[in-house]
């Protein structure tokens, strides 16, 4: 099941076995996944390393790690991308900066207690019921019991790991990321990171070279472009103030950017969406 919005936000709740576990390799971009077992000796390779996982455990994942299927029988799969929720925006509530996904130097595990264990039942249950909805309250509904769903798990974590500090060049990556979600409407250059991170724009840009990414400045571009969609989609700012929300000092210079990444240019889009 999967939820997709009108901004390209989207939440997919889907159930994998043998049958349909490649949806575990997939790594669309700026997704954040939750895999629940629900079963036990499921084995996956993730950054180069065998994990084996037992029932009630659950892994977090970000678009940067890279997954391998050994082996899986079953598995409650809930991803969903930072334009249908975004973290940043509720840390205060689910201490996600270096907890369940960004900058965590361990892989992020907890192990469901036996008392909790009905909670996340019903609470998937009631995700599976929301997803048939087909009225303008679904996605406020889906975005409540989805930062249910993170609190859960951020409390089971706080009880059961201690945070660490990132280490690994992965990490960094990571890291970069979550600066990009915190500061991109205000901080548009590869430089602007690279100064948050004491690195050298050259050493970012070289990380991810070797990582067979996206360069640094184009995640910068395409989180300015999604929310530039989401607002254009949204909100009721005229495209001036949308320009100058994600810090752009004029109209044209927005319009350029907007039109070279999207097709058409912000007018047009906002028509189109009405």
């Amino acid at each position: 099941m999967k939820f997709i919005g009108n901004s390209k936000e989207y939440l997919l709740l889907e159930s994998v076995d043998h049958r349909n576990c490649e949806v575990l390799t997939s790594t669309p971009e700026s997704s954040l996944s939750a895999i629940w077992f629900d079963s036990d000796g499921n084995e996956l390779i993730i950054d180069g390393q065998k994990h084996c996982f037992q029932k009630n455990q659950i892994v977090f994942l970000t678009e940067f790690h890279k997954v391998e299927v050994k082996y899986v029988d079953r598995i409650n799969l809930l991803r969903f991308n930072r334009p249908f929720y975004c973290i940043l925006d509720h840390d205060a509530e689910v201490g996600c900066k270096g907890i369940l996904f960004f900058g965590a130097s361990q892989l992020p595990i907890i192990s469901i207690p036996e008392k909790d264990t009905e909670t996340f039942v019903t609470l998937w249950k009631m995700f599976s019921i929301e997803m048939g909805s087909q009225d303008d309250l679904q996605i406020d509904m889906l975005q409540m019991m989805l930062k249910r769903y993170l609190i859960l798990c951020t409390r089971i974590y706080k009880q059961q790991h201690k945070i660490k500090t990132p280490k690994e060049e992965l990490d960094l990556v990571r890291e970069f990321n979550f600066l990009v979600e915190k500061n991109f409407k205000t901080h548009h250059s590869v430089a602007a990171y690279a100064s948050l991170l004491n690195r050298s724009p050259k050493t970012l840009s070289n990380l991810f070279s070797q990582m067979d990414a996206k360069t640094p400045l184009q995640y910068i571009q395409e989180r300015k472009m999604l929310e530039a969609r989401r607002l254009l989609h949204y909100s009721t700012l005229s495209i001036k103030e949308i320009a100058y929300e994600l810090g752009y000092e004029d109209i044209q210079t927005f319009s350029r950017f907007f039109k070279r990444h999207e097709g058409i240019a912000p007018s047009e889009f906002k028509a189109k969406k009405q």
